[in-house]
């Protein structure tokens, strides 16, 4: 599975959160609403989530394992901090 496209929808400059992203793979398939976060010592990525009727979040989708993870949030945020640069 290979990220085809990433878009940035908002960029915000104060809060934790930093930008909301759309990925698609394969350009087959799209996964929205994904979350940039800046954590205490890093930025890293929340996944699209809902809130349960228990009151907690639930993520909608996922990325299984460790390696896919560390795929996605490099070339998430490689992306992202070229876009910032290119802004600034």
């Amino acid at each position: 599975m290979e990220i085809t496209d990433i878009k940035f929808r908002h960029f915000h400059e104060d809060g934790k959160l930093k930008a909301l992203v759309s990925i698609t793979f394969d350009n087959a398939f799209a996964v929205h609403d994904i979350k940039i976060i800046a954590g205490n010592d890093r930025l890293f990525l929340a996944m699209p989530s809902r809130l349960t009727p228990d009151g907690k979040y639930r993520d909608i989708v996922h990325p299984i394992g460790q390696k896919m993870r560390e795929y996605l949030e490099s070339n998430v945020l490689n992306e992202y901090k070229k876009q910032i640069a290119e802004r600034s």
